[in-house]
């Protein structure tokens, strides 16, 4: 992994090109990639110090490549993000290696950037990395509006199946408030009973106002089981008025690295998409699983299964199997599970239900 120590090596524009090999490439060429291209390029010794970095930066962050070149990377990066990069970047891996990562501007705001990483050996034997960052602040802020949409949306949705079953509880709470008024003994057996069903009612209204907060972006170490069984409790009064029963099955807990909020989005809309898929009832099962490098969240239903031929398009904006879907639920789910550097697999057969297994990437300390 990178090491914050010093290094001596400066790469200048005029060497970067002698040493990438490009003599050949017409010089006006490179000027227009280096005055006018979109993309921040850097190249970082294996001590994270900038030898390089693209005229680009003084657009795009406002600062000057001599303030820069030199100092250390790791001094515009959110601390949240190196310490994922620290646990996470291979330096042995060849292939690139991409980041969603917040950079530091002049004026001191932290801009989003999709960042790729590649590790490069250069004809002096050393390796340094290759480092190419996009500014997507605009696509993040039309994702936060489309999750923030959707989540409103399943808010409303789950609403009235959250307020038939809250019914129940206060009715027992009139019941037992009848009685004490009544004067009857054994009170201390029904206060328990009585703060057990104020319980139910508290941890249905969080979830349901969980669901409707805004979208945040701030990544822990979070505990898959809890979440889940959050969401199982939110979902389970959907589940039984289509008559399905949410079979939670653990072989192994864990955590992961992951922003709570989002996670958990993305586990209410596959199982509320599974709910609504099996119109005669049956069985959702939710499985939790761990191998040494991923932890493995699956959604198996019981449903009609989906025709082989559109299952590549579930991902895409606005395409829905749902007479009145959106088309936006899966494509919001599997961008944020991207953003997590992880990734939905969809397996299916028509007549025989559907599996969506979550793989979000596990650190092994």
């Amino acid at each position: 992994m990178l090491n914050q120590t010093e290094s001596n090596n400066n790469i200048t524009y005029e060497n970067l090109k002698k040493e990438m090999n490009l003599s050949n490439f017409p010089d006006y060429m490179l000027h227009l990639i280096e005055n006018n291209g979109f993309d921040l390029i850097t190249i970082i010794d294996l001590y994270g110090r900038m030898e390089y970095i693209s005229k680009s930066v003084e657009r795009i962050l406002g600062y000057g490549k001599e303030q820069l070149t030199g100092k250390y990377a790791w001094r515009y990066i959110l601390p949240e993000d190196q310490d994922y990069l620290k646990n996470y970047f291979n330096l042995e891996q060849r292939n690139a290696q991409k980041y969603y990562l917040h950079i530091r501007n002049q004026i001191g705001k932290y801009i989003i950037f999709e960042t790729v990483l590649f590790t490069v050996e250069w004809p002096d034997g050393k390796k340094r990395i290759l480092a190419i960052a996009r500014d997507i602040s605009d696509k993040k802020q039309a994702e936060e509006m489309l999750i923030r949409s959707e989540k409103m949306s399943i808010a409303g949705q789950l609403a009235a199946g959250i307020a038939h079953e809250i019914r129940n509880p206060l009715t027992s709470l009139k019941g037992f408030v009848q009685l004490l008024q009544a004067g009857i003994s054994s009170k201390e057996e029904y206060y328990k009973i009585m703060i057990d069903e104020i319980e139910k009612i508290n941890t249905m209204t969080s979830e349901l106002l969980f669901i409707s907060k805004p979208m945040t972006d701030e990544k822990k170490e979070e505990n898959v089981q809890e979440m889940l069984n959050d969401v199982i409790t939110l979902l389970k009064t959907q589940a039984n008025l289509y008559n399905i029963d949410l079979n939670f099955q653990m072989d192994d807990n864990t955590e992961v690295y992951c922003d709570k909020s989002q996670v958990k989005q993305v586990f209410i809309n596959l199982i509320k998409n599974a709910i609504e898929e099996m119109s005669d009832g049956g069985e959702i099962i939710i499985k939790l699983e761990r191998n040494h490098s991923w932890c493995i969240v699956s959604i198996i239903d019981q449903g009609p299964g989906i025709p082989k031929h559109v299952i590549h398009k579930l991902k895409e904006p606005f395409f829905t199997t749902k007479k009145n879907g959106t088309g936006l639920g899966l494509m919001i789910s599997n961008q944020i599970i991207e953003n997590h550097h992880g990734h939905l697999n969809i397996q299916s057969e028509e007549g025989e239900g559907s599996t969506f297994s979550i793989y979000l990437p596990i650190h092994s300390s």
